[in-house]
């Protein structure tokens, strides 16, 4: 019983680490949307707008967690979440920006703050899908059902969405820099949701009426630590290559300021 509450807790972790990413993104696209406002309503936008994803997250999360065994939506869930992965690391992170940008800025305030409210459903449709695929592989805990999840993956789910939300509200300045001193971070989290669609994609296929895969095969030890030994991959080497992104993009505006 130890050894699932460890796998549990190494989840919840990872699945903060990636909400962090994806909060500062949806703070960074929410400041973006609203930056043609003057101050004041610049700042009830936003405030609408972190409202707006505590809502859409969380009616997200428990829409989910009732369908979230059904093969189909499993399937849907992770072609979407391979293709907004690729689609981020080929576009680039700048380019991904701009569009979102260009797609939901608004004249007014109030046709601002729905498309702020576009943009909150699109991440909470992101950040649930994601959580939800790590969650449903975890050892079942015997608490019992909640929709079609165990009670225990259902509450990992929770927990990364209301860290998610605190992100938004009080630590998204933080990542932000971060994103900024190492904006190569954010394609690593594309990629790592790319990963975990992936890792959804196995659970569909060996779904009793899909039957392409053993049934078995998304607990296997083989396929567990291949998964995690990939995705940890992913984590430490973007965390090494975006700080020499970093480093040499210093170099240059250095060199293009002295001359």
């Amino acid at each position: 019983m130890e050894g699932i509450w460890l796998e549990y807790a190494w989840t919840l972790l990872i699945l903060i680490g990636l909400e962090g990413i994806l909060s500062a993104d949806n703070a960074l696209v929410l400041a973006v949307i609203a930056k043609h406002l003057p101050d004041d309503q610049k700042k009830r936008a936003i405030n609408y707008g972190i409202i707006m994803a505590f809502v859409f997250r969380f009616a997200a999360l428990f829409a989910i967690s009732f369908i979230a065994n059904v093969w189909q939506v499993q399937a849907i869930g992770a072609a979407y979440l391979i293709y907004l992965g690729v689609k981020h690391v080929i576009q680039g992170p700048e380019e991904h920006k701009e569009d979102a940008a260009e797609e939901t800025a608004g004249k007014g305030f109030w046709p601002t703050v729905a498309k702020i409210g576009l943009a909150d459903l699109a991440f909470a449709i992101d950040s649930i899908l994601a959580a939800v695929a790590l969650a449903i592989v975890l050892p079942v805990t015997g608490l019992g059902q909640f929709g079609g999840m165990d009670t225990g993956q259902f509450l990992i789910v929770v927990l990364a969405g209301i860290a998610g939300l605190i992100l938004i509200k009080f630590a998204a300045g933080w990542f932000v820099t971060l994103l900024d001193t190492r904006p190569g971070l954010e394609t690593t989290a594309y990629l790592i949701v790319a990963w975990v669609g992936v890792k959804l994609a196995v659970i569909t296929l060996s779904h009793d009426k899909v039957g392409i895969l053993p049934h078995d095969f998304p607990h296997s030890t083989g396929w567990t630590i291949a998964f995690w030994v990939i995705l940890l991959g992913i984590a430490v080497f973007g965390w090494i290559l975006s700080g020499k992104t970093a480093k040499k993009e210093k170099e240059v505006s250095r060199e293009g300021s002295s001359s």
